[in-house]
């Protein structure tokens, strides 16, 4: 039931009212103690966007609109360093404003049973992903000479001459060659990849495959290129450390990598690409580049959906990222003005 009465309190006061009902659920194990300090946090975001001192029932679609694009454009302090020319830490992930848009929906959810707004912005809200800024470059796909950049960067890992600082046994070049050329032409998720055990690879007729345990427990077989597939059994003969963890890509230490850590060798190997093919990715932005070269190059639809495990051919054009030039490509190369070729005899 609403509220008889609407009581007009600022958005600081909501925030506070309901960040203490939001912590106060962690003492009945209903809310994580992490979970409700990201809402927490979020909240003051909110309140700093907003303006402390504004009405919250004053707050209309327009200025939802106007918060979500403002927290769209935020800098991203998470990830710094990025080289010039890039967009690294110049606004918030696609995932972090979905989740900020989670959070102060709840808010408001919570504000409309409470009585402290009579309708709920949320619901007149009409900025689209696309407006808040869509997809970070990042995870957007490399052209074609960004990517051959990075590639060719984790081909020459394994005969990179060794850092002084570094043991024999703490050596991870030919890791990290596996893990950037596995992400830039096969394409996994990074939690497929972080999940790959030793015996997930296997030979059949000479062609080397990688089984990938995929989302709802579907497997696929994915055949690896030849080069990949060398570079991947140097790491097993030589590069990979003696441990009882099966897991495929190990810490010197012997313990399986995170998904965090996945990033960290992306950025590793970049710093070895040249600075004119050199761009800011994540894995996810990698995932975006093998399936956009694929279908760039002319691959069967339904290859490139069975090797991103992708269960129908709608998903997979989201991965499909636009190419400068390649409408120019297309149209020098139109199949109506190819010659014909002569007939024999």
């Amino acid at each position: 039931m609403r509220p008889a009465e609407l009581e007009r309190i600022t958005v600081a006061q909501a925030a506070d009212r309901y960040v203490e009902l939001v912590r106060a659920r962690t003492l009945t194990g209903a809310l994580s103690p992490a979970t409700a300090e990201v809402y927490a946090r979020d909240v003051a975001t909110l309140v700093e966007l907003a303006g402390d001192g504004t009405v919250l029932d004053d707050l209309t679609g327009a200025d939802v609109d106007a918060i979500l694009v403002a927290f769209a454009r935020k800098p991203d302090g998470r990830r710094a360093g990025g080289t010039a020319g890039d967009a690294a830490g110049a606004g918030q992930s696609p995932s972090s404003q979905a989740r900020f848009r989670r959070s102060i929906s709840a808010l408001f959810k919570h504000a409309t049973l409470a009585g402290w707004v009579q309708l709920n912005p949320m619901t007149r809200s009409t900025v689209t992903a696309r407006q808040r800024g869509g997809l970070r470059p990042e995870r957007r796909a490399l052209t074609r000479e960004q990517a051959q950049g990075l590639v060719g960067a984790a081909r020459e890992l394994p005969q990179a001459p060794p850092e002084r600082s570094k043991r024999r046994d703490q050596r991870t070049e030919l890791r990290d060659a596996v893990i950037v050329l596995l992400l830039a032409t096969v394409g996994p998720r990074v939690s497929e990849l972080v999940r790959a055990n030793v015996e997930d690879f296997f030979t059949n007729d000479g062609v080397r495959y990688w089984r990938i345990f995929g989302k709802g427990g579907r497997t696929r077989d994915v055949p690896l290129p030849g080069d990949v597939a060398e570079v991947l059994q140097a790491y097993l003969e030589r590069g990979r450390p003696q441990a009882t963890d099966k897991a495929l890509l190990l810490s010197w230490r012997g313990r399986r990598l995170a998904r965090g850590d996945v990033q960290a060798v992306i950025d590793r190997v970049q710093r070895r690409v040249p600075p004119d093919q050199r761009r800011s990715v994540t894995p996810h932005g990698l995932r975006h580049t093998t399936a956009t070269h694929l279908l760039a190059d002319a691959v069967d639809m339904d290859a490139v959906r069975r090797v991103l495990g992708h269960s129908d051919l709608s998903t997979l054009g989201r991965y499909r990222d636009e190419l400068p030039g390649e409408l120019e490509v297309a149209m020098r190369t139109h199949p109506l003005l190819r010659e014909r070729p002569a007939p024999e005899g």
